[in-house]
């Protein structure tokens, strides 16, 4: 392990469920009589009923009615629920008794579960606008780099344009990816488990555990296929609001195997008729960090593996405590597991010819892991609740000065502390090429690609020029518009960098670090080392056309 440290909205009709009772102060009571007039219950036509007066039989009159507007039936709940809440709010929260609270607070819930079904639609709808044919225009080129179409669902589900998923994630205020997430559960909804999308937007299904359906039924392994995806939805709808992770994943299994999905395991007994679904997986949830500097793993692996694993942890604890460790039996066992990942033991099946490098304990050298971290050389132990802590690059996480020394502490560990570098000194180069002082300092001032709402890593970025750089203006004798220097440069994922390239995507540098973005359709951002700000409200023109690149 090396460690190199420095300091530096249109209303829809909804066509299912009975007609409700309408909320009060949503409609009126009239004696004018209804003659000739229809009330629009549910997308249906229902006449008003004539009665005849028993003193005179010639006289038809009718009875009073309540004068209606067409409304969409979550709006209606969301106008009764929002009167609620604004009562609530009125007689202020302490206020309000034990009954008076909880309605409160469920009627907000309704809320929020109604809104996340409306999103929902309107992720749906907002791919219904970019289709693959929005991409291209009649007699264009396409270079490298350039927006393709891309499939976000399962099989059956319209595609899209790739970069539509980055305006609508940073309105919500999302990543790209978890805006990608979105428009691929409402269209996999839509298209292939239309019973659950309905009952999603009658209110009989949270939009989450639907999302979590379908987040399923498009990673599944093997693909499945429409009718696959149809049968998981008619057994999912009987149990809608219910179901849980594990019966879920029964669900699936029971799926690929009644469709025929998964291949034969040829390891299997024929007489079993068993198909194959390896469920063999590792996974370290390295986006969520704890504050002390852990991350938890889960994997499913073979089951002699597991047992050569497990008498291996043991042994690793065994002798640490051997050595005088006073740590918890579970404790010692995770270290055991990190000893396991540090030294590898097998035989080095990619060396060729004689036996490679050994380290002091005539082991094989393990691979090397390379870890940035940064600590401010200013900082004191009462500056934070967890005394000196620092950043680690790697995950953009926080890292305690402690857990950093006992790593250091470790004899394999190569520490390179690398010379200070003053972000407030502006650096240049001639030419396009950018040499690494300069992509160090861009790394080390922006931490993660700029982009709004992006967290990826800067080290792994490409280092964009904000002011395009004008390769023909040394030969023709005018001054370089943008020149290679770090005032001039951004830290850009390479999906961000296309975006931005083959977009109306324009964004500038307003300060060292602080970058302003505008949307196509006039969304203003302003992205610093600190997080995303929206500023003020888009411009009203229509969205701008990208210019053509050579």
């Amino acid at each position: 392990m090396t460690f190199q440290v420095g300091r530096t909205v249109q209303r829809r009709e909804l066509l299912q469920g009975p007609m409700r009772s309408r909320p009060p102060g949503l409609a009126t009571r009239t004696d004018k009589p209804c003659r000739g007039r229809h009330v629009a219950l549910q997308g249906s036509h229902t006449k008003q009923r004539q009665y005849r007066d028993r003193s005179d039989p010639d006289r038809v009159t009718h009875p009073p009615c309540i004068e209606t507007r067409p409304l969409s039936d979550p709006f209606s709940r969301i106008e009764r629920m929002i009167e609620v809440l604004e009562a609530g709010a009125e007689a202020g929260a302490d206020a309000l008794g034990p009954a008076a609270l909880l309605a409160s607070i469920r009627a907000s819930r309704s809320i929020e579960n109604t809104e996340a079904a409306r999103q929902l639609d309107l992720a749906a709808r907002w791919a219904d606008l970019h289709p693959p044919e929005s991409i291209h225009t009649a007699a264009s080129f396409t270079v490298a780099g350039c927006e393709h179409e891309e499939p976000i669902a399962g099989p059956g589900t319209p595609l899209i344009a790739e970069f539509c998923v980055a305006e609508l994630g940073t309105v919500l205020g999302i990543t790209s990816v978890s805006a990608k997430k979105l428009i691929g559960h409402a269209l996999e909804l839509r298209h292939r488990l239309p019973r659950l999308w309905s009952q999603v937007h009658s209110g009989r299904v949270p939009a989450w555990r639907a999302r979590a359906v379908a987040e399923v039924t498009i990673h599944s392994t093997p693909e499945l296929t429409v009718e696959a995806a149809g049968f998981v939805d008619t057994q999912v709808a009987a149990v809608a609001g219910k179901i849980g992770p594990a019966q879920l994943d029964r669900l699936v299994a029971e799926t690929i195997k009644r469709y025929d999905l998964a291949g034969v395991d040829p390891a299997a007994d024929p007489e079993d008729g068993y198909l194959h679904v390896d469920p063999r997986h590792v996974t370290i949830h390295d986006e969520d960090v704890h504050f002390a500097g852990t991350v938890r793993l889960e994997a499913e692996i073979d089951l002699a593996d597991g047992l050569d694993l497990h008498h291996a942890l043991a042994h690793g604890a065994a002798t640490q405590k051997a050595l005088g460790s006073e740590e918890s039996l579970d404790a010692r066992r995770a270290k055991a597991l990190g000893d396991l990942a540090r030294t590898q033991t097998a035989l080095d099946l990619l060396q060729h010819g004689d036996a490679g490098a050994t380290d002091a304990d005539g082991l094989p050298v393990a691979r090397e892991v390379v870890l940035h971290a940064h600590f401010d050389a200013t900082i004191s132990g009462d500056t934070t609740v967890f005394e000196r802590t620092g950043r680690l690059e790697e995950g953009q996480r926080l890292l305690l000065l402690e857990q950093l020394r006992s790593w250091c502490a470790d004899s394999r560990t190569k520490i390179t502390v690398k010379p200070v570098i003053d972000l407030n000194q502006e650096k240049c180069s001639p030419g396009y090429d950018i040499p690494d002082r300069i992509r160090e300092h861009v790394v080390l001032r922006d931490r993660t690609c700029v982009f709004p709402f992006c967290g990826r890593p800067a080290r792994g970025c490409d280092v964009d020029h904000v002011i395009e750089y004008d390769h023909d203006a040394e030969a023709e004798g005018r001054p370089q518009p943008g020149p290679t220097e770090t005032e001039n440069l951004g830290a850009l994922c390479r999906f961000h960098h296309r975006l931005k390239t083959h977009t109306a995507w324009r964004y500038r540098m307003t300060a060292p670090g602080v970058f302003e973005w505008t949307s196509p359709h006039g969304h203003r951002y302003q992205r610093d080392r600190t997080g995303t700000t929206a500023l003020d409200p888009p411009d009203p023109g229509p969205p701008r056309i990208p210019r053509p690149r050579r």
